[in-house]
């Protein structure tokens, strides 16, 4: 399998992050945040998981309003966000055996600034960044395959869709990955059924430590 592009979008454990704080948002007008609202809007652009949010617990308040409420607490919160286990590891293996990586993400310019701000050595590893929540060049957010498909468009080789890789812990993720037509291992969180979208990706695996890479025709870990 050659050329394989690793798009690494369960760099970062923000989703417990995002839990938090729209439980803490949604608490103030007497509603509950759930986890299965959480993964029906997971990767997402900003503004339409927050207007599902809003409909979905029919709070009295705008999006705008409701993500001036959100950013308050990213600001607070998203600097210190850590890795996921394991993605440090397979990040500096693929870069050090020169596999195009890239990340691709729902996030936009200002979001993700916080979110890797604490480890913008690590960041620095992957070759591009592709914003979806204000990259011009993506008309529509996830589940959609734009994202995927415009950050393989931005390795130097182009590589084909089916030689690519996606590592994703959002179903609307895999949904993405399945639909640009790339191989996807999925890393669903603890609270998410693993049988609702098995039969759009790869593997499913608990963590990124799991991760063998020979299984996808890449370089073994030395150690």
């Amino acid at each position: 399998m050659e050329s394989l592009c690793g798009f690494l979008l369960i760099i970062l454990d923000t989703e417990k992050v995002y839990v938090d704080i729209t439980t803490k948002i949604a608490a103030e007008f007497g509603k509950t945040y759930s986890w299965e609202i959480e993964f029906k809007i997971m990767g997402k652009k900003e503004t339409e998981a927050a207007k599902a949010i809003i409909d979905a617990l029919e709070l009295p308040i705008t999006v705008d309003e409701f993500l001036e409420r959100s950013h308050a607490e990213q600001n607070r919160l998203f600097p210190l966000v850590p890795l996921m286990p394991g993605a440090d590891k397979l990040v500096r293996h693929l870069h050090k055996c020169n596999v195009p990586i890239a990340v691709a993400t729902g996030s936009n310019t200002q979001s993700f600034a916080l979110k890797s701000s604490g480890h913008k050595e690590f960041f620095s590893l992957f070759h591009h960044t592709v914003l979806s929540g204000d990259d011009p060049e993506v008309e529509h957010g996830k589940p959609a395959p734009d994202c995927f498909l415009l950050a393989a468009k931005r390795f130097k080789d182009s590589p084909d869709p089916a030689k690519v890789l996606v590592f994703e812990d959002a179903p609307n993720g895999v949904d993405a990955a399945h639909a640009a037509g790339m191989q996807c291992v999925w890393v669903p969180h603890d609270e998410q059924d693993h049988n609702t979208h098995k039969h759009k990706c790869t593997q499913i695996l608990d963590n990124l430590e799991n991760f063998i890479p020979e299984s996808f025709g890449l370089p073994a870990y030395t150690s």
